[in-house]
């Protein structure tokens, strides 16, 4: 019997870890592991076009599953490829293992053809980085790997010369379990009495809930009805918080709407619930704020904190609900609810009201079209710029739908990858790649991947010939938008070049007709939307400074003979301008 290589090592530990797939493309020093998937049939090798690609398709299967996922690229350029699905990844708290091929080992240092030192250029996005450079080593760098990527969350990195991959697998090495799944933190009782000190002597409470809250829905509301409080939520706290919420005041941030701003704002007690929140500028400065998150490096790098709390949210909730005394005053609450309500009425509810005929279609008119047609399991993946904004404001969240992006890395061109990813997991769940043009042309390549495994993926294209959110950014900035302009071709036409199933929609009344029908198709479909390229997101709460710079925009584009571009904004966007 042929001894075993520390390539077929490799792959059944994979397996082992419970990885299923290994998305990458082939190549010279990876030959040797992908001729070991070929022998295998517990792992299946697939084929995308580019390595980044490889690499958000599995964080998408990670963040779905919760398992461990795996990439690779062939050494030099094609292992740099995967580097920002792997950034992603990493940031999404998505476990996976690339494996990035090396240049045979005896040429490491000399300059040789294709040479980098993936072991260093991986540290930042990922908590282990290693280089094999015997096969002695194998199998537990390998398996130590495997249990930094899935026990913290995030990026493990394997570098693998093409020669090693080759060589025999040491005799007697030594295989271990292996941890599968993360466990829950508790916190300790000090703090939990701590905070509920807090709760027992505030009078308005705000809970801010992010990803974190994944599975603690029941446990967010019953601690909600006892101290009356509003929830909101960050853009990836969305999918797990918002539906079957009586307290919900909306989001907060850049994409936000509704009353969470005010709700964050106007308490005596906000409590930051699993939630990483990045921009700042959007939190209260003058009020008491206790953060409960299970990473201890994540609390209080974002505001000043009255309380950390290092805990699971679940945990910590079932933990904290029965210690504190149960309040009767919902005016606080109440008062939000109805800010809230009336947010949505005057502005969100607008964008899509008397659509029918404006030409360019209003992308928000997209969005709501597509959460009412969309299954009610469908996987959302979502391009990072405008269609986010859409995204946000407009799927309706039921828990079993799920939305994928690049909410922390924000990455243009993800959400083709990543529908790819969720795809696989399971061809009879409906996935939806909410596209931009802009990143949908960046990686379109692997629309083909889609068409050669008949992947039933539904590629919804906003379409608005710009990059949307740049041009909005630099207005802010007081910049006329320049440089953000795409010449597309006839998206459906290529597509149904490519073997696909295509449709162009210029027309609102055509809309629902087009998603419904590339819904029934059996195999991938694209539906080109074209969109407003004028519809702009404005956030919440709008600061002097970004009203300043707008307008001072807006006066050099007219001074620069603009004044019809101008005209069209205003018309679009009146639908932006709250309602009496």
């Amino acid at each position: 019997m042929a001894k075993q290589t520390v390539a077929e090592q490799f792959i059944d530990i994979l397996v082992r870890a419970g990885v299923r797939r290994l998305y990458g493309v082939v190549g010279d020093s990876l030959n040797p592991v992908v001729d070991a998937v070929r022998r295998s049939r517990a792992l299946e090798w697939v084929h995308v076009r580019h390595e980044e690609t490889a690499a958000f398709a599995a964080g998408a299967e990670a963040q779905l599953t919760g398992r461990l996922a795996a990439c690779a690229g062939s050494c030099g350029p094609g292992n740099l490829h995967l580097i920002n699905g792997l950034f992603d990844a990493h940031r999404s708290m998505a476990p996976v293992l690339a494996l990035a091929s090396h240049i045979p080992s005896s040429e490491i240092g000399t300059g040789y053809f294709q040479e980098t030192h993936p072991d260093r250029l991986f540290a930042e996005c990922s908590y282990y980085s290693e280089l094999i450079s015997s096969a002695a080593q194998m199998p537990r760098v390998l398996q130590t790997a495997i249990q930094h990527a899935v026990g913290r969350g995030g990026v493990s990195v394997i570098s693998l010369p093409g020669d090693i991959a080759a060589h025999p697998a040491p005799q007697r090495s030594i295989e271990h379990a292996l941890v599968t799944r993360r466990p829950t933190v508790r916190p300790g009782d000090a703090e939990i009495d701590a905070l509920a000190r807090l709760v027992d002597s505030a009078r308005r409470i705000t809970l801010f809930c992010g990803s974190g809250t994944a599975g603690a829905h029941d446990e967010v509301m019953a601690f909600a009805e006892r101290v009356k409080a509003p929830v909101g939520h960050a853009l990836r706290g969305k999918e797990w918080i918002q539906f079957d919420n009586p307290y919900d005041v909306g989001m907060s941030g850049l994409l936000g709407y509704g009353a969470a701003y005010e709700a964050m704002h106007e308490c005596d007690l906000l409590i930051l619930l699993g939630t990483d929140f990045p921009y700042n500028a959007f939190l209260p400065d003058d009020v008491t704020i206790v953060q409960v998150d299970v990473r201890a490096e994540n609390l209080g790098r974002r505001s000043k904190l009255d309380l950390a709390v290092w805990g699971d949210a679940g945990e910590t909730l079932r933990c904290l609900t029965p210690r504190v005394r149960a309040k009767s005053d919902r005016r606080f609450l109440d008062r939000m609810l109805k800010k809230h309500s009336e947010a949505l009425e005057g502005v969100v509810k607008a964008y899509t009201r008397k659509v029918d005929k404006h030409v360019p279609i209003h992308p928000e008119y997209v969005a709501s079209v597509l959460d009412e047609e969309a299954a009610d399991d469908a996987v959302f993946t979502v391009d990072t710029g405008m269609c986010n904004v859409w995204a946000a404001r407009y799927l309706t969240p039921n828990g079993r739908r799920r939305v994928i992006g690049s909410f922390t890395h924000g990455s243009m061109a993800n959400a083709l990858p990543q529908a790819i990813g969720a795809q696989f997991l399971d061809r009879r769940r409906q996935v939806v790649s909410m596209s931009g043009d802009g990143g949908f042309t960046m990686l379109m390549g692997d629309f083909l991947t889609l068409v050669q495994y008949d992947l039933p993926v539904k590629v919804v294209l906003f379409n608005n010939s710009s990059l949307g959110m740049v041009e909005l950014e630099m207005m802010v900035e007081g910049l006329p938008a320049y440089g953000t302009t795409n010449v597309n071709p006839d998206f459906a036409a290529v597509a149904r070049a490519a073997g696909a199933y295509g449709v162009r929609v210029e027309k609102p009344k055509e809309l629902r007709s087009a998603l419904k029908d590339a819904f029934r198709y059996k195999g991938p479909a694209l539906v080109d939307v074209v969109t407003d390229p004028h519809a702009l997101s404005l956030p919440p709460k709008i600061t002097g400074e970004q009203i300043g710079g707008f307008a001072l925009s807006v006066g050099k584009v007219v001074l620069d003979g603009g004044v019809g571009r101008m005209v069209q904004m205003a018309r679009a966007n009146l639908r932006n301008v709250p309602r009496p």
